[in-house]
């Protein structure tokens, strides 16, 4: 064989293994590659349960004679059960999970992929983006790989790991079929991965992987009529469960950046008349007194076209951008005012001390509304919850369980704008109409989730 020949031979052969392996990497697939990183996040998977003990009245004693001539009937308990998954994501025993999976539970166990069992306690919850933190007393264990969430593509390929119905270790695979999904009405602060892997009850909490083995996603939620998979399941972006850990790691909860501003969502016909090229963006309503937005100089009208470089299609983008923000960080907002781009930079504000009320008020003594806590309407709780500047009232804090707040109907997040007929603008309103309150009927309306209410309760 000449030595030319042999040239020719040996390129020949490196195209080959070259082509054979663009074409193993093109094709996701083809089966050992699957397997293979099947059996690389299969151990960094785990099954959860969990355990909450919930009080509840007898049916019996729901009619209001029974209850006052019991006094307020006898409490029943029962144990609600959680079942769920979870991903190792350190060596020595942290577990990302959703905080619907463990959230005010009294008991959580772990299984891992071997099939031990352990006890688990709750490091941090975080309702609004329902990303929960737990641990379990052991090291050297199987963590997964965490990867970039922000460098996904419509269309990747990805596996679901997890514990549907129960079933442990089960793998599914889909693509990546939508990024930045929000306005579900699933959490509070919303950018989902959207997947056509099958997810199905007891997913929550598991794993979403890309094709080199990499955690980039939590698997929370499902679309579906039925309650099984029909294709669109929803997973929280590994990036954003990860800055939930570092801050609960950090502060021992989870901080958020504060804008001090209500918006609403452009239009088309509000693009025009504000000589808009798009309907991305969000319209400032109002800016909030004494909020880092008045400030820096932020104008009601003004349109919000991004955040550090990063666009605003819409309200949800937006209020997502600013909480991923550390409160005292200087970013940078592009508005569109009169016609023309600005940038102006902002000194951002801490979401959880602009919430907190200077006063509360927990009701005693009334049997309507006893075991209830109110406050003033802060800005920031405006804001986050949306609430319009001309929705005047206290805000329900807490209802506590068996109470007669409870009883009545309130929750968390109520406004209460109106007892009897007398408005409630503020605590000190609330005060003077609950205070001395005798009476066996009360007429009380409230604002919940966008809708005025009436409830009349006799007693």
């Amino acid at each position: 064989m000449t030595r030319k020949t042999a040239i020719v031979l040996c390129l020949a052969l490196l195209i080959h293994v070259a082509g054979v392996s663009h074409a193993r990497a093109a094709n996701p697939y083809d089966g050992d590659w699957v397997a293979d990183v099947a059996e690389k996040v299969l151990p960094s998977v785990v099954n959860i349960s969990s355990m909450k003990t919930v009080a509840q009245q007898s049916p019996f004693f729901s009619d209001p004679f029974f209850r006052d001539f019991f006094g307020g009937g006898i409490p029943h308990e029962r144990i609600q059960r959680a079942l769920g998954s979870g991903v190792i994501v350190s060596s020595d025993g942290y577990i990302m999970t959703n905080n619907h999976v463990v959230g005010g539970a009294d008991k959580v166990e772990v299984r891992l992929s071997d099939a031990r069992v352990f006890p688990a306690t709750i490091v941090g919850t975080d309702p609004k983006s329902d990303v929960a933190i737990i641990k379990i007393n052991k090291t050297g264990l199987p963590a997964i790989k965490i990867g970039d969430s922000a460098k996904l593509r419509i269309g990747d390929f990805v596996l679901a790991v997890g514990n549907p119905f129960g079933l442990e270790q089960t793998v599914t695979m889909g693509i990546v079929s939508a990024l930045g999904r929000s306005g579900l009405g699933i959490t509070d602060y919303e950018n989902f991965i959207q997947t056509d892997a099958a997810i199905n009850p007891g997913n929550s909490g598991g794993a979403l992987v890309n094709m080199r083995g990499e955690l980039i996603g939590i698997n929370t939620a499902i679309l579906s009529r039925t309650g099984g998979n029909v294709g669109i399941g929803f997973a929280i972006p590994v990036n954003l469960a990860m800055g939930i850990k570092r801050s609960i790691d950090k502060y021992g909860k989870v901080v958020r950046g504060w804008l001090g501003v209500t918006v609403q969502e452009v239009t088309p016909e509000l693009a025009q008349s504000l000589g808009l090229a798009s309907v991305k963006g969000a319209l400032i309503n109002e800016v909030i007194k004494g909020s880092p937005s008045e400030k820096a100089g932020l104008k009601s009208g003004d349109v919000i076209v991004a955040i550090d470089g990063q666009p605003v299609n819409n309200t949800a983008s937006m209020k997502f951008l600013i909480s991923e923000v550390m409160p005292n960080a200087t970013i940078k907002i592009k508005v569109m005012r009169d016609g023309k781009e600005r940038l102006i930079p902002v000194v951002i504000g801490d979401l959880a001390k602009a919430q907190v009320p200077e006063h509360q008020l927990l009701v005693k003594d009334n049997r309507f509304l006893e075991g209830a806590t109110v406050a003033d309407l802060t800005p920031a709780t405006r804001e986050t919850m949306e609430i319009d500047q001309k929705i005047q009232g206290v805000l329900v804090i807490n209802a506590a369980n068996n109470s007669a707040a409870a009883r009545t109907g309130l929750k968390p997040g109520d406004v209460i704008l109106s007892i009897n007929n007398r408005a409630t603008k503020n605590l000190d309103d609330f005060r003077k109409v609950v205070e001395g309150f005798k009476g066996v009927k009360m007429s009380i309306s409230i604002y919940r989730e966008g809708m005025v209410m009436t409830m009349t309760i006799i007693r």
